[in-house]
């Protein structure tokens, strides 16, 4: 069964399909959510903060042996306490790994998540801050805000609009 909107909407892929095609690794799944194709459900906000955390993290750091849990605490303004439990239950669920060290790193399963998130955030910020005029950090606050709420579909036809109107949103 293919999701859509309405009959005159491009149909969205199944999950099994988003799958198969590889735009989602392994272990992170797609389900119906009110007519939409929505990501791993099982995940809750704050968890999908740490993983979002973790791979910015990552990046800004070029730390591909993995990060810090007291890295995490600092930019998520929490306690390390916090960040261990939390990666605990990402651990269980297959998106990160922890290393002898401590260091933080995440599955490929976790990568491919972190990655839509990040850029879900940013897409939202720049629509925000480009098309609304909304000052950057509440921009920035607000984007954290929705991009847990999106859909893949309303995602990605938000990002076709955006390229459309010539703004790219990179990986």
């Amino acid at each position: 069964m293919l999701y859509s909107w309405d009959q005159n909407a491009p149909q969205t892929r199944r999950a099994a399909d988003l799958i198969e095609e590889g735009d989602v690794a392994e272990g992170v799944y797609a389900s119906q959510v009110g007519g939409a194709t929505r990501r791993a459900p099982h995940l809750t906000k704050s968890n999908e903060d740490y993983i979002e955390s973790i791979y910015r993290i990552m990046q800004e750091h070029n730390a591909m042996d993995g990060v810090r849990s007291v890295d995490v605490a600092e930019q998520l303004g929490v306690s390390k306490a916090s960040v261990n439990k939390a990666v605990s239950t990402l651990r269980d669920a297959g998106y990160v790994e922890q290393n002898r060290y401590g260091r933080i790193q995440l599955t490929d399963t976790g990568l491919v998540y972190a990655k839509r998130v990040w850029r879900c955030h940013r897409m939202l910020r720049l629509f925000l801050v480009r098309d609304l005029g909304v000052d950057p950090k509440v921009a920035d606050e607000e984007a954290c805000l929705m991009e847990h709420a999106l859909s893949d579909d309303t995602q990605d036809r938000w990002l076709a609009y955006l390229e459309k109107q010539g703004i790219a949103v990179e990986d």
